[in-house]
C-alpha cells in the first residue's frame, strides 16, 4: 500500500527549503521536495506554482511540525542564546544589512555593477516591537 505524503512547510526559494529538510532529516524523518528544479532553473516562477513544498509521510507529520516549530526565525548569539533588545527587552529580533554612510553605498555600487563583494558592509539587529536598532557586541 503507498504511503500518502502531506505538505508541512512552504518555502520560495530551494536553499531555504534545504535548511529545514536537513533538520527534518537529522531527527530521522524523510523528507521528499517538490518543484525545487523548476524553481532553480527559473526562480521567478517560485510564487506562481506555489514555492518548494517540503512533504513528509503521515506518520510523521506532527513530529516534523514540532521540530519546525522549535526552530527559531529570529536572531541569536554563536551560542544558540537569544539576543534581547536593549529598550523592550523583546527576543523578536531581525538582522539586516543596510546603506548608512557614502562608504557603503560606494561599496554596494561596485559589487552590483562589477560583480565583486561589497569591501564594507554594516549589519545591524532591529527590533520587531520597537523598531530599536542596535549593534551587540561578542
Amino acid at each position: 500500500m503507498a504511503e500518502t505524503f502531506i505538505t508541512i512547510a512552504k518555502f520560495t526559494y530551494t536553499s531555504e527549503a534545504l535548511i529545514t529538510k536537513g533538520k527534518l532529516e537529522s531527527e530521522g524523518i524523510p523528507v521528499y521536495m517538490t518543484d525545487s528544479l523548476t524553481i532553480d532553473i527559473d526562480p521567478l516562477v517560485s510564487n506562481a506554482i506555489g514555492g518548494v513544498r517540503l512533504k513528509v509521510e503521515n506518520k510523521d507529520a506532527e513530529k516534523a511540525r514540532e521540530i519546525i516549530r522549535s526552530i527559531s526565525e529570529f536572531s541569536v548569539t554563536d551560542d544558540g542564546k537569544d539576543i534581547h533588545c536593549p529598550n523592550c527587552n523583546s527576543i523578536e529580533i531581525d538582522y539586516f544589512s543596510h546603506v548608512h554612510n557614502l562608504r557603503s553605498l560606494g561599496a554596494f555600487l561596485f559589487g552590483f555593477f562589477f560583480g565583486g563583494l561589497p569591501f564594507y558592509q554594516r549589519y545591524d539587529y532591529r527590533c520587531r516591537n520597537c523598531k530599536e536598532k542596535f549593534q551587540v557586541n561578542d
